[in-house]
């Protein structure tokens, strides 16, 4: 049984990392602990770390040491090679994977990166490798600027070569150019007929573009100014060698700009064309030969509002821009923009799913964090849905909003004045594409009468006038409750400013409560290291009686079931069984009783104390008959005074994510936030709002 996957490349640029950081994200769903290691790296400079290997691991935040993840530098394995002593190259590396399997369920292996002369010798080695761990491959190529037959003759060369040797799961063509990636397709798949999954991906222009921190890297650049926006992509480049009025009229969008660094009128043109509406912005300015403009022009810059990347290079202009011409652009750990691009990208052209199938063949009883965010984020894709987010003009909102976007997960509605969300986009630098969401302001929709008066109907009993409805419909809270009730939207999140109570008021006014349902409670999706527990309540229902508190754990049954959580309820007191006494442990017994009874079917205990609903060991002491002891997975607290103090505190000492809270028994999904909460806090309770509305 294989543990694990090796990523091997037939050439360099191939776009390698985007299937290894895509790969990286489906396997930390899929299984609990996945290793990451690079047999043989490129040289470096003391001190410094594979990019490669630091990319991946500050982005998924893996446990594993970095000495770890590499056998050897390739000087280090040519010369070991030179002395005849390639079984000793092969031991080393075989001792290294060993060890990482040993702790790992799951290990991905990234090949070599072509980067050298003689490719011939290292697709060998990356053959000899895979076949000496026993790996199967997925062999990546790229497209981009061949002709089809090249790439089909090279790709189908490559798999053959593989194909005596190892198991080729899968074969991804990276960059190709997108007016023949259905022809491509096709073409290997009649070349490459024995069942090996092919995939072509299309050429995305913002992972072929250098960054400029690329770009002063290569050349060596000393960078005057702009050092938070040095991930700034550049699409083109051009040289500054005309007057001022002449250039202007070539600037691009993200283009780079190149000009001798005393030449202060195309400086500081650029630099005001940048922040003027009426041009392009501009990626970063690189001057040349050494020069630095003199100190009244610096001054002059540094008083900007707005400084693009400045940054000083030797050499002359026409070398300097020859050699920006021949720069590729890498995937480094700082870009979190090219990594979470990476990652939507091999999501949107891979069948994960199928590949999955592949890959992962052995069970794991633990369910990590990291999967169940990646079962949640699968689930929102498979049914796309409309949420609202009333709080338009909030920074976290708009960087939330920005990631959901980047993933294609849910189509999404803002809420607040355009011009001022727009700006704010812009002056906080939040890479959200504002074509691709909603940006709806309550007053000026052309919705809002229609909006005011079926207010008016559903609450002129409770004394409501039409100017008292339309005055209330002007509220966001309100407008976003209604857009769900006239389904023109699927969910609503809010909460990062408003209260709770300004959240909920409008729902339970006219959304209002499931048949069946008397109560709307919440839970927390608690992910602790190897599973994932449901708290409830611990954000709404103060003191729930006996009743209240069935209803709790029966709804709160029921979410975990649909969230892919197998249901054990743990109904939690000072006591275990029935040894305890009390009005406060009658309680939670009398609860349970009527879940029993309303919910025959469900797999409940109660009274029962934490740490027997948890430990397996102590569980069996305390209640040794019990299905549920020691393995709840739902866990009823008995009063919000202690549901919230111990999510808190579960939270902060074990580094849990909380994941809420989540309300339930609503007719339709609307959650609230804290107004403490996080970009990550929101982006997670927007993919859970969405596959409520799923499951409405």
């Amino acid at each position: 049984m294989s543990k694990g996957i090796y990523v091997a490349t037939i050439e360099p640029n191939s776009g390698k990392s985007v299937v290894v950081l895509g790969l990286m994200r489906m396997l930390l769903g899929k299984t609990a602990r996945v290793g990451y290691f690079r047999p043989i790296i490129e040289d470096l400079e003391t001190g410094e770390m594979d990019n490669h290997i630091n990319t991946v691991m500050s982005h998924f935040e893996l446990d594993v040491n970095y000495k770890k993840t590499f056998a050897y530098t390739r000087n280090q394995v040519l010369d070991l090679y030179n002395q005849g002593k390639s079984g000793e190259v092969l031991d080393e590396i075989i001792k290294k994977y060993k060890n990482l399997e040993e702790h790992f369920d799951f290990v991905l292996v990234e090949g070599t990166d072509f980067s050298h002369e003689n490719s011939s010798l290292e697709l060998d080695i990356n053959i000899l490798i895979s076949k000496n761990l026993g790996l199967p491959v997925i062999i990546v190529s790229q497209g981009d600027k061949k002709e089809l037959k090249e790439i089909v003759d090279s790709v189908q060369l490559a798999h053959n070569t593989f194909k005596q040797d190892v198991d080729v799961l899968s074969i991804i063509t990276n960059k190709a150019n997108p007016d023949y990636i259905s022809t491509l397709k096709e073409q290997l798949k009649t070349r490459i007929s024995n069942g090996t999954d092919i995939t072509v991906i299309p050429k995305i222009p913002n992972l072929s573009s250098p960054t400029v921190k690329e770009i002063s890297k290569a050349l060596g650049g000393e960078v005057l100014f702009g050092h938070d926006m040095l991930n700034n992509l550049t699409e083109s480049f051009s040289v500054g060698a005309m007057q001022l009025r002449n250039y202007l009229m070539h600037l691009k969008e993200n283009a780079l700009v190149i000009a001798p660094g005393d030449r202060a009128d195309i400086i500081l043109g650029a630099l005001q064309a940048n922040i003027s509406k009426n041009y392009p912005k501009i990626a970063g300015i690189i001057l040349t030969g050494g020069l630095i403009p003199e100190e009244p022009i610096l001054k002059l810059i540094e008083g900007l509002s707005s400084i693009v990347p400045l940054i000083s290079v030797k050499g002359g202009t026409y070398n300097v821009t020859s050699s920006i011409g021949n720069i590729k652009s890498r995937i480094y750990a700082e870009n979190t923009e090219k990594i979470t691009t990476s990652i939507a990208v091999f999501e949107k052209h891979v069948d994960t799913d199928k590949l999955a199938d592949k890959l992962i063949t052995f069970e794991s009883d633990v369910f990590t964090p990291r999967m169940f965010q990646y079962n949640l984020l699968q689930r929102a894709l498979n049914d796309k849905k409309h949420i609202v987010l009333p709080e338009g003009s909030d920074e976290r909102v708009l960087r939330a909003a920005a990631r959901l976007t980047n993933a294609h997960v849910v189509e999404l509605t803002l809420l607040g004045e355009e011009d001022k969300i727009k700006d704010l986009i812009e002056k906080l630098d939040i890479p959200l594409n504002t074509d691709e969401i909603n940006i709806v302001s309550p007053t000026k929709s052309p919705h809002f009468e229609d909006y005011v008066s079926t207010f008016y109907e559903l609450r002129k009993h409770k004394n409501v006038t039409l100017e008292m409805a339309r005055d209330t419909m002007s509220d966001v809270s309100y407008f976003g409750t209604m857009m769900i009730y006239k389904g023109h939207a699927d969910g609503m999140v809010s909460g990062a400013v408003h209260t709770t109570q300004h959240t909920l008021r409008p729902a339970l006014q006219f959304i209002k409560t499931k048949p069946g349902v008397n109560l709307v409670s919440s839970i927390f999706f608690m992910c602790l290291e190897d599973r994932i527990s449901v708290f409830g309540d611990c954000a709404i229902n103060p003191n729930p009686n006996a009743q209240q508190l069935a209803e709790i754990a029966i709804s709160s049954a029921q979410t975990a079931k649909e969230f892919g959580i197998t249901p054990k309820v743990a109904m939690l007191s000072y006591s275990s069984g029935a040894s305890g006494k009390g009005i406060d442990v009658e309680k939670v017994r009398e609860a349970t009783d009527i879940v029993k009874a309303q919910a025959s079917d469900l797999k409940i205990e109660g009274p029962i104390q934490y740490d027997a609903a948890v430990d397996a060991r102590i569980g069996k002491t305390k209640l040794p008959d019990s299905e549920v002891a020691g393995h709840a997975s739902v866990l009823i607290f008995p009063d919000l005074n202690t549901g919230n103090n111990t999510y808190k505190a579960v939270q902060r000492e074990t580094g849990a994510l909380a994941i809420g809270p989540v309300l339930q028994g609503l007719n339709k999904p609307v959650n609230d936030l804290s107004r403490g909460c996080t970009v990550d806090d929101i982006y997670s309770t927007v993919i859970i709002t969405a596959i409520q509305a799923q499951n409405q």
